[in-house]
């Protein structure tokens, strides 16, 4: 492995916004859907669970959030890992960590050792995969990049309408121990997305450039100086913030319809609307952020995201019946969807390519403790009340304040453009990089039959990507 040296991607590198780039992009659907989904899809095996080993539903439900406090809380870990070993390897060795923890856990005789194994083990693997998928998609996309990010987030709902029912059937025909166990062959489809995730070369290196490469090799593995921009303290505020809400209202929605006397299918459906929905929105809303008057101003559309989100869960509250829930679902499906598509092409846009690895996972570490939060507040909240209107509530206001905090944020305190490609230190690099390249000695002369010649043999390559041993599976 030699020295550390921070992965931050080829300076001077333009991304592709194609060819290969929509190899990564299908690799970046897969692994979103699994992520997101996953953890959900793993509560249609909680009865069998109950009944197998005597706990009760809240000692199940562990289990997904293990699930998500992994994906989440492990963010600043794969950060490190990925600036140490790149993107490939990070993913490579996820993609066997999740899929060794659901076939060691279809022979657990305990429900704690599930909580290690399909919780820990596998949670961590999704962790590992997630973030470098989102580091190599803004890579190989730039002018394209909120439409990939349409796409890949659309991931999400597709998988959870085909994961919820596959885990049913599976459960039905094999019980849980075999249907983790498939499961667990199923998630090893995330090292071929790993292998997906080709690294661009950089152009030809000159003297100069190489100077640059020692000193980024003395950069931090997990780069805090992102906390010095205003943009991303903003953004992680109000992100941290919105995630407090985002989630409650699918957690509980299909709990308010049984409450109102609705039979068990009849209120699970509600879900599969709301994913439906979802599946179109995000890629909709990816084209629109793309469009070249909206992208400067793509911060206040995800604040808008958020603040239509929040207005439909207050909404939402005042439901009677279930067409109102279904009406909820489908406007909440539109809004949830423009979330998804818009969060981290918006924290791409904030702190820029070089830092985004660092700033991910600084990100999700601050959201995760408000996953923890958010759900098991709204119960304990619904517990006392016994009234969904009040969680259904709680949950807008605490997305709508996420809303206005970030686009007010932005609006009064932050100055530079959100457009803006390149960080303060791409700027100093390509400053110092010409300024090497002016000292070239007039009287050096070469023979233009020699600079065909070089040309020909040695093509700047601009965006391809490398194929050499050490890279390629």
């Amino acid at each position: 492995m030699g020295a550390v040296v921070a992965d931050d991607g080829p300076s001077g590198v333009k991304a592709p916004d194609g060819g290969w780039g929509w190899a990564v992009l299908f690799g970046c659907f897969i692994i979103t859907g699994f992520s997101y989904a996953f953890p959900k899809a793993v509560s249609v095996f909680f009865k069998e669970l109950i009944r197998e080993f005597g706990v009760g539903y809240s000692d199940t439900a562990w289990i997904s959030s293990i699930l998500l406090a992994m994906l989440y809380g492990t963010g600043p870990l794969c950060s490190v890992c990925v600036n140490r070993f790149g993107c490939r390897p990070v993913m490579l060795v996820g993609g066997l960590f999740a899929s060794m923890g659901m076939v060691i856990a279809s022979f657990c005789t305990s429900i704690v050792q599930i909580y290690l194994t399909a919780g820990v083990i596998t949670g961590l693997g999704l962790a590992l995969n997630f973030q470098p998928s989102l580091i190599m998609l803004n890579r190989y996309f730039d002018k394209r990049r909120p439409l990939a990010n349409g796409l890949s987030a659309a991931g999400s709902p597709v998988f959870l309408c085909a994961l919820s029912p596959l885990g049913q059937i599976l459960q039905h025909e094999y019980g849980w121990r075999g249907g983790f166990l498939i499961l667990g062959g199923m998630l090893l489809n995330c090292c071929v997305c790993g292998a997906l995730m080709r690294p661009l070369e950089p152009p030809k290196k000159s003297e100069a450039t190489k100077e640059l490469d020692e000193k980024k090799a003395k950069k931090k593995l997990l780069d805090f100086s992102v906390f010095k921009d205003g943009g991303f303290v903003i953004y992680t505020l109000a992100a941290s913030i919105m995630v407090l809400g985002l989630f409650v209202p699918p957690v509980f929605v299909v709990s308010y319809a049984k409450d109102l006397g609705y039979q068990d299918t009849k209120a699970a459906f509600l879900l599969t609307i709301l994913g439906f929905i979802d599946i179109f929105a995000r890629p909709i809303c990816g084209m629109v952020a793309g469009l070249k008057w909206v992208r400067p101003r793509c911060v206040y559309l995800f604040s808008f995201a958020m603040i239509f989100n929040g207005f439909t869960d207050l909404m939402g509250s005042m439901s009677v019946d279930y067409g109102g829930l279904v009406v909820f679902c489908i406007f909440f499906g539109i809004s949830y969807g423009m979330v998804g598509a818009l969060q981290f092409e918006v924290l791409m846009a904030i702190v820029g390519t070089q830092k985004f690895s660092s700033a991910i996972g600084l990100v999700l570490l601050a959201e995760a403790m408000a996953v923890l939060i958010g759900p098991p507040s709204a119960g304990k909240l619904l517990d006392a009340t016994q009234r969904y209107m009040f969680v259904f509530i709680i949950a807008g206001i605490e997305v709508t304040t996420s809303a206005l905090v970030l686009a007010l944020g932005n609006f009064f305190c932050i100055k530079k453009k959100l457009e803006e490609p390149h960080t303060k230190e791409e700027a100093a690099e390509r400053e110092e990089l010409n300024k090497s390249e002016d000292k070239t000695p007039e009287d050096a002369k070469v023979d233009s039959i020699e600079v065909e010649q070089f040309l020909k043999d040695e093509p700047e390559k601009n965006g391809e990507v490398v194929t050499n041993p050490e890279t390629c599976v």
